[in-house]
């Protein structure tokens, strides 16, 4: 006979709910704004962001990539397709691998990042911060980093086999 799973207590179905029903509410709040200000999806937001704001030659292999916005590869494709058609990306042969691409932000994609990204700050100001005092922020930073760190150790999606198709 299988273990059973381990249940949750009060507690932590109502953490776990309320973590779900926030992430929710923000990301409904923030797609909305993206939309209207930069005709972009959240995804697209994440991978442009990525590549404007969080990588220092503004180019990462698409595994990586997919890998750091939690998308899947098939998934991150289409969406840097996208982007490509609209001339926000380029993607490229990858130097180092030549069954990699890399993806690289053009000045296009900068520019509509500069343009969205305040709205995307007053959103989540407005949001997530406005009724939590610094201390909160902090010791919800610090809740969840442990949290994002275990889930993170795990191997990267890219790295998981892919199933077949029957």
């Amino acid at each position: 006979m299988p273990d059973t799973p381990p249940s949750l207590d009060s507690v932590q179905l109502r953490a776990y709910f309320a973590l779900m029903e926030v992430a929710g509410l923000l990301r409904h709040a923030v797609e909305q704004q993206l939309r209207e200000v930069g005709d972009l999806s959240y995804v697209q937001f994440q991978l442009l962001a990525r590549l404007g704001l969080d990588s220092s030659t503004g180019s990462e292999r698409m595994t990586d990539l997919a890998d750091g916005v939690v998308y899947s590869r098939s998934g991150l494709t289409y969406q840097a397709g996208l982007l490509e058609k609209a001339d926000l990306v380029t993607r490229t042969p990858s130097p180092d691998d030549e069954r990699a691409v890399t993806v690289t932000i053009t000045d296009a994609g900068r520019a509509l990042l500069a343009k969205v990204l305040p709205g995307h700050t007053e959103v989540i100001s407005r949001q997530l911060f406005q009724p939590l005092s610094r201390t909160d922020a902090k010791a919800l930073a610090d809740l969840l980093s442990p949290v994002r760190d275990h889930m993170r150790a795990a191997p990267p999606r890219s790295a998981a086999p892919r199933r077949r198709r029957r």
